[in-house]
């Protein structure tokens, strides 16, 4: 391969998240519900990545990120870049990071918390920016981050 051919082809409106960790790409996919989406979806996994080692990359044609779904994304892939799109030139870049306070994304573990018992949005703040480890605001329930669960 040439070094100026891209490993995956350009869309031409739309949002390309790059520099997922690639052992979680297929969980974006399901977090953002790409099953559903009816146009062109280009998945690369396993890409040689200078920073991660490997990473994965998602093209959304015609389809933009809200911000509720940038949280989500945040929990399972801070630092990813989202691209987007418009006749095929990058418009606008956006740096997902990870948090301060993540509200209404994650489930708290704990039983007998009141938000599994309530309507009320879980607010989680983040305990250990490093362990990426979660404290619930109303029980102060701490979570490690292979235990946090997605509303």
């Amino acid at each position: 391969m040439a070094k100026t051919e891209l490993e995956v082809s350009a869309i031409a409106n739309g949002t390309v998240i790059d520099h997922i960790p690639a052992d979680v790409t297929f969980k974006v996919v399901q977090i953002l519900d790409l099953y559903n989406h009816p146009d062109a979806i280009t998945i690369g996994t396993n890409l040689k990545s200078k920073t991660l080692g490997k990473k994965g990359i998602i093209k959304i044609a015609d389809r933009y990120i809200s911000d509720e779904e940038i949280g989500r994304l945040s929990v399972v892939a801070p630092n990813v870049t989202l691209n987007i799109i418009k006749d095929y030139q990058i418009v606008e870049k956006k740096y997902v990071q990870y948090p301060k306070m993540i509200v209404g994304v994650v489930k708290c573990s704990n039983p007998k918390c009141v938000t599994n018992h309530q309507p009320i949005a879980t607010k989680m703040e983040v305990f250990d920016m490093e362990k990426k480890s979660l404290r619930c605001v109303y029980c102060e329930r701490v979570m490690q981050h292979d235990e946090i669960e997605l509303l």
